[in-house]
């Protein structure tokens, strides 16, 4: 069959193009069943690339795109394991220097010890105590601040003296909001009019602290 009877094929006035009869295909011109075999073929291709092949393309691009991110997650995690027993050691000083702060937090039973710390402090300062008195507690995130409220008398050189060797104490007391005064009243003819200094001082202790 050349392509002209080929065509001619289509031309056939016995066949119902707009009624055929599926069940009795046999019967069509050949060149109709050879373009219905190519469209049928065309079909199944085309549906098989749009249920499968697209899919998998759409997949292999998305996977492609993770491909830096997952690379960079890695590396780093290969870092990670190459440096896991610096970190573990890095870890252990860590809790270690954690501890020995710790350590240097009051709790409650060590409280008049510290404040015998402080007016010792300010007696060996030449200062004289006039008062020390610890107020409630103030929660924190991670601990519980106690202010204390200072108040001495003395000359503005041992009030310097004081608040140096406040840092000697073996607990972390740290000073703020302190004020300076003058009494107006002389000793002798040749000493200073004492200095009054309030200063409030402020000590931690850790929440889940239970030594």
């Amino acid at each position: 069959m050349n392509m002209t009877e080929f065509f001619d094929g289509f031309k056939q006035e016995n066949f119902d193009y707009q009624n055929p009869d599926f069940n009795n295909m046999g019967s069509w011109p050949l060149a109709i069943k050879v373009a219905t075999l190519v469209l049928i073929s065309v079909l199944i291709v085309f549906g098989f690339y749009w249920f499968a092949v697209k899919d998998s393309k759409v997949r292999y691009q998305s996977s492609m795109a993770k491909e830096p991110t997952l690379k960079q997650q890695y590396q780093n995690k290969s870092f990670q394991v190459a440096n896991l027993d610096a970190y573990k050691l890095q870890l252990i000083e860590m809790e270690e220097s954690f501890g020995a702060l710790l350590a240097q937090l009051p709790d409650d039973s060590e409280m008049p010890g510290l404040l015998d710390d402080i007016s010792t402090t300010g007696t060996q300062s030449g200062l004289e105590i006039d008062k020390i008195t610890p107020s409630a507690d103030m929660a924190q995130e991670f601990y519980i601040e106690t202010p204390i409220g200072i108040t001495v008398r003395g000359s503005f050189h041992e009030m310097g003296n004081f608040v140096s060797s406040m840092s000697a104490i073996p607990r972390i007391v740290t000073l703020h909001d302190f004020s300076i005064k003058g009494t107006g009243n002389r000793v002798s003819a040749e000493s200073e009019a004492p200095l009054i200094m309030t200063i409030q001082a402020k000590t931690y202790r850790y929440q889940g602290d239970e030594r």
